[in-house]
């Protein structure tokens, strides 16, 4: 049985291996970046979901936009589709789980704005079914991906996929990817 050191010692290690391969998206996340701060600027919102803890990263990324990152500004229009219980379980009860955000995506999105999709696997139908959606209705698409970026790699404008096979630092590794883009758009985006 490894202790409590060999365990943090492992995590580390793989976290630092994890946050260094990040590296290699440097040109994905100034594309990223780029279709955030054109969609605010042309007076956008910026739509996130994910499940899980993703769904809370969802959450953390619309809050940074919406209340502020590091600077004092102006507000931005971020929205959460993993909030609202009661339209989640409503949406899931009538027209079944993998619609919860492709339905929302539906009533709320709109052309020129972005959808931000978190799935740690990359397998997750419901992101997947969002990410058709807003390609449907002509959103620009950014999903954070996990593993190899499973059945949604390549449906989206952006791929960010975090490789390895820890979801922990998977999930991690977004969490960075996520601040690092608020980090890059605050600073362009006008105050």
């Amino acid at each position: 049985m490894r202790n409590s050191t060999e365990i943090l010692k492992s995590a580390i290690g793989a976290a630092t291996a994890m946050l260094e391969s990040i590296t290699a998206l440097e040109s994905q996340i100034t594309k990223a970046a780029d279709l955030i701060v054109n969609s605010l600027i042309n007076g956008n919102k910026i739509l996130a979901c994910g499940n899980g803890g993703s769904a809370a990263d969802a959450a953390d990324f619309c809050t940074e936009f919406a209340c502020r990152f590091v600077e004092d500004r102006r507000p931005y229009p971020a929205l959460n589709l993993s909030q609202g219980g009661s339209l989640i379980t409503a949406t899931g009860n009538d027209y079944g789980f993998d619609e919860v955000f492709a339905r929302q995506v539906r009533a709320f999105g709109n052309s020129g704005e972005v959808l931000i999709a978190i799935s740690t696997s990359g397998k997750s139908k419901n992101i997947r079914r969002a990410i058709e959606e807003a390609r449907s209705r002509r959103l620009k698409t950014i999903a954070l991906l996990g593993r190899d970026g499973g059945s949604t790699a390549g449906l989206a404008d952006v791929d960010l996929i975090v490789k390895g096979d820890s979801t922990a630092r998977i999930q991690e590794g977004h969490k960075f990817l996520l601040h690092v883009i608020c980090e890059i758009c605050e600073a362009r985006l006008p105050k």
